[in-house]
């Protein structure tokens, strides 16, 4: 089962893969800020802060991260949750990180991660920002290699 693009729509940076794991699992891991680290496959998200131990809308989550070499932390705000379905965050920066999950059968389930930055503001949408700065693609491969990550967990 191999990581593929799923065209989410503009400005959006969508991959699924299906994985050998209920959906109720898969979702339990992921809306626990504090093993985002073990999902990462960027090399970008390092230890977490501070937080509740499970996801809920409104709730807010700092992370230690590093892009470029560069330390810095971030604290991040749940906007959705859908138990068994759907988590998804807001980056200070506006952009959204959503996780889906689809039960294929009681034990495989079709996980898809978004990078969803459509309404970040007219200056970044004006000037492409997401795109100028390398992001869409960065992010892009990040998200293959952590959803390959997540399926080889569990292989």
């Amino acid at each position: 089962m191999t990581v593929t693009p799923v065209d989410t729509g503009p400005n959006q940076v969508s991959r699924t893969v299906e994985v050998h794991a209920s959906a109720a699992e898969l979702f339990a891991l992921v809306t626990d800020p504090r093993r985002h680290h073990e999902l990462d496959g960027s090399g970008t998200v390092a230890a977490f802060i501070a937080g509740p131990d499970h996801l809920s809308p409104g709730a807010r989550f700092s992370t230690k991260m590093r892009v470029f070499g560069l330390p810095y932390r971030l604290t991040s705000t749940v906007t959705a949750v859908k138990p068994d379905a759907l988590v998804e965050w807001c980056h200070p920066a506006g952009h959204h990180w959503r996780w889906e999950f689809a039960a294929v059968s009681p034990t495989v389930t079709r996980v898809t991660e978004t990078f969803d930055y459509r309404d970040t503001g007219p200056l970044k949408d004006r000037l492409h920002f997401y795109q100028r700065f390398g992001f869409t693609k960065r992010n892009a491969a990040g998200i293959e290699a952590t959803l390959a990550k997540l399926r080889d967990r569990y292989a």
